[in-house]
C-alpha cells in the first residue's frame, strides 16, 4: 500500500515536471513577442522625468517567492533611489502604493531613504494608494509632501503587531519535547513549544510599544497633527478613502490619472515607470512550482507555519 503511494507521488512530480517545463517554455516564447509595458531600461526614460516607484506586496527584505517577480524588492528600491538622488534629470517621486505593510526595520529604511532623497535634492514625493495602503505603507508615504487615494483604497492600520505560533499543546498531543539550553530564563523567549511568561510578554510589549511610539510621532510630523489627535486613530484600524481624508490621514481621494495629471502639473515634466523583474531559470521555476503544488504532510505544514520569517519579527502590518 505505501509502495503505491509512493509510486503515484514519483508519477505525480515527473508530470508535474513536465507540465510546467511546456508552461514555461510556452510563456517564455510569448514573452519574446510580445514586449511588456514599463520594462524598458532607465536610458529609455525622457530625459527629464519624475519617477513613478512602486510599492508592492509584503515591504520586507526580499519577495517570498523567486517566482513573484513584481513585489517589493527592497535592496534594488532602495539603491534606485539612490541614483534619482545623482540623476539632475528626475525632478520628482511619485510613490503608487498598493501594500499591506511589512516589517518594521525595511518600512522605516524606506521612510528614512526618502527624506534623505528630499533633503538632497529638494525636489517633491507625492504618494498615491491604490487598493491598500496600510500600516507599513503607510509609515513610507509619510515621506509624502502630498497623499492621495482611490476612494476603494482602504488605508490607516496604524499600529505594531508581533506574533508567534505555539503549538506546545500539540507537542505533548505527538509525545514531543523541545529541550532549550540557554544562558537566562528569558533567551529562549518565543519557542513555539513553550508558552510566554508574563515577563516575558511584558518584554515584548515594551519593544512593541517603542516601535509604535515612533509611528505615532511619524504620522503626526508628516501630516501636521498633534500627536494626541493621531492617537484616536492609532488602534490598528483600517478606513476608507473618505475617513482617511476626513481625519487628516490623506490629502484627497481621486484617480490614479488625476494624481499623475497633479505631478506632471507641478513637475513640468512626464512621469516613468521603472518596473524592476527578476529572471527566474527554468530549473528554479520547476522547483518551486512543484513546492507550491505538491501536498504537504501534516508535520511539513506545521514547520511552514512556524518557520515563517515574518514570525517574531515586529511589522507594521495589516494582518487581514
Amino acid at each position: 500500500m505505501k509502495r503505491n503511494s509512493k509510486n503515484k507521488r514519483n508519477l505525480l512530480i515527473v508530470l508535474s515536471v513536465a507540465v510546467l517545463a511546456a508552461v514555461y517554455i510556452f510563456a517564455s516564447s510569448l514573452g519574446s513577442l510580445f514586449s511588456v509595458s514599463g520594462s524598458r531600461s532607465y536610458d529609455d526614460a525622457p530625459r527629464d522625468s519624475f519617477a513613478i516607484i512602486n510599492i508592492s506586496g509584503t515591504i520586507q527584505a526580499s519577495p517570498s517567492s523567486p517566482l513573484d517577480s513584481y513585489s517589493y524588492d527592497h535592496s534594488r528600491l532602495m539603491s534606485y533611489v539612490d541614483s534619482l538622488m545623482e540623476d539632475e534629470g528626475n525632478h520628482g517621486i511619485l510613490l503608487k502604493v498598493n501594500s499591506g505593510g511589512g516589517t518594521v526595520y525595511h518600512s522605516d529604511e524606506m521612510y528614512e531613504k526618502l527624506l534623505e532623497y528630499k533633503e538632497k535634492t529638494g525636489r517633491p514625493i507625492y504618494a498615491y494608494f491604490e487598493q491598500t495602503a496600510a500600516s507599513g505603507a503607510y509609515y513610507i508615504s509619510c515621506a509624502a509632501d502630498y497623499i492621495s487615494a482611490n476612494r476603494n483604497c482602504w488605508t490607516g492600520s496604524i499600529g505594531v503587531i508581533i506574533s508567534y505560533t505555539n503549538i506546545s499543546g500539540l507537542y505533548e498531543k505527538l509525545g514531543m519535547e523541545e529541550i532549550i539550553i540557554s544562558t537566562g530564563e528569558n533567551k529562549g523567549m518565543g519557542s513555539s513549544a513553550s508558552p510566554l511568561t508574563d515577563e516575558q510578554r511584558r518584554i515584548y510589549q515594551s519593544l512593541v510599544d517603542e516601535s509604535y511610539e515612533r509611528f505615532v510621532t511619524i504620522v503626526a510630523l508628516a501630516r501636521k497633527m498633534d500627536a494626541r489627535d493621531v492617537l484616536p486613530l492609532a488602534d490598528g484600524r483600517v478606513c476608507t478613502a473618505k475617513q482617511a481624508m476626513e481625519n487628516g490621514l490623506i490629502d484627497n481621494v481621486e484617480s490614479y490619472e488625476e494624481a499623475l495629471a497633479r505631478m506632471e502639473e507641478l513637475t513640468g515634466v512626464p512621469g516613468y515607470e521603472k518596473v524592476f523583474t527578476r529572471s527566474v531559470s527554468l530549473l528554479d521555476y520547476i522547483f518551486y512550482s512543484i513546492q507550491e503544488i505538491m501536498p504537504k504532510s501534516d508535520m511539513e505544514s506545521i514547520n511552514e507555519l512556524t518557520s515563517s520569517r515574518l514570525q517574531g519579527v515586529p511589522l507594521y502590518y495589516w494582518q487581514r
